[in-house]
């Protein structure tokens, strides 16, 4: 076959075409089940016990749509498209967002595990080294002057131990109200003054535009490792920390059950809201899971655990769906059912 000119150039046209639907990126970020994987491999205590059934970490699959993928998602069931800057905040770019992702992956293990730690009265010692910055919003007074990675460690001259004691400072502030902070960057001590402004999306609350951790020097004996990879956000907490402590105490809280679950476990063991639980819930029923642990919300009407309930029916899962407000309650319910025969 001889081809002309209009079949080179219609050639041209189908490839950009092409490239276009598969490789442009819109402004639109797809969610949809991810997995429900068992969490021995990931957490690994020194010299702990094995179980009969497994705690699960269960993940939302994600990423910004190209024209192709938004098309599916219209059609297959479970996937939820939302506007970009409703899940990275205009801004902050993608490797930007992931490695906030991947501090606040860092941060949910660390207090999982003081809360495991404790819960089973084993050794741990936590030193307070300041507070990390893990985003910075474009446009707002900290940009240009903090960077992500910085470490906080003063607040006109008041030290700062974790990120709610600067939360708490700024709270009591007012807009146009300036303050001195002191920052680590690169094994350099630098000072900031920066200016506080409301934010009208935020109730507006006065801020200077960050995103914070707190650093913490947790040592434990035993020693824990996690091998989390890629994933990240603070969801997995509940799970590391029922795993942590699971393979710390000789008793199966297993019972040899599959248990999955969701929620960020803050340092007092309370669980918190998360987002996607909904897909969660799919994820964890292809898995073959038997229980899984809500964030109640101290019985919020629309809690994470009325909306576990609803996925659950609607895809009529055979699994328990359990309201848990704090680290203690997973605990005490898997203390408290019986072996699974």
């Amino acid at each position: 076959m001889r081809f002309t000119k209009k079949h080179i150039i219609s050639l041209v046209v189908v490839v950009i075409v092409a490239y276009f639907l598969a490789a442009y990126q819109l402004d639109y970020y797809i969610q949809k089940p991810g997995t429900a994987d068992a969490l021995n491999p990931i957490v690994e205590v020194e010299g702990g016990y094995g179980s009969e059934g497994d705690m699960h970490l269960v993940t939302i699959s994600g990423g910004q749509a190209t024209p192709i993928q938004y098309a599916w998602a219209m059609i297959l069931p479970h996937s939820e498209i939302v506007p970009l800057d409703q899940v990275r905040p205009e801004g902050i770019t993608e490797d930007e967002y992931m490695q906030a992702q991947l501090q606040m992956m860092e941060s949910s293990q660390e207090a999982s595990t003081v809360v495991a730690y404790e819960a089973a009265n084993e050794d741990i010692t936590i030193d307070y080294d300041g507070i990390y910055v893990v985003s910075v919003v474009e446009g707002m007074p900290a940009d240009g002057k903090l960077q992500i990675g910085d470490r906080i460690i003063e607040i006109d001259g008041m030290d700062m131990h974790e990120a709610e004691d600067l939360i708490n400072y700024v709270e009591d502030k007012e807009a146009n109200d300036t303050i001195t902070l002191e920052v680590v960057r690169d094994e350099e001590t630098l000072t900031e003054d920066v200016t506080l402004e409301e934010f009208s999306d935020a109730d507006n609350k006065v801020g200077i535009g960050i995103s914070l951790v707190t650093d913490r020097d947790v040592t434990v004996d035993p020693e824990v490792n996690f091998s989390s990879g890629s994933i990240g956000g603070p969801s997995a907490g509940l799970m590391f920390s029922l795993e942590i402590y699971d393979q710390l105490t000789e008793t199966d809280i297993t019972k040899g059950y599959e248990v999955a679950g969701t929620g960020e476990v803050d340092y007092d063991g309370n669980v918190l809201r998360i987002g996607g639980i909904d897909k969660k819930i799919v994820a964890a029923d292809r898995e073959g899971v038997d229980i899984f642990f809500a964030p109640n919300e101290n019985g919020a009407e629309d809690s994470n655990y009325q909306v576990a309930l609803e996925a659950a029916e609607e895809i009529d899962a055979d699994m328990k769906i359990v309201p848990v407000d704090t680290f203690q309650d997973a605990l005490t319910y898997l203390q408290e059912i019986n072996t699974n025969k």
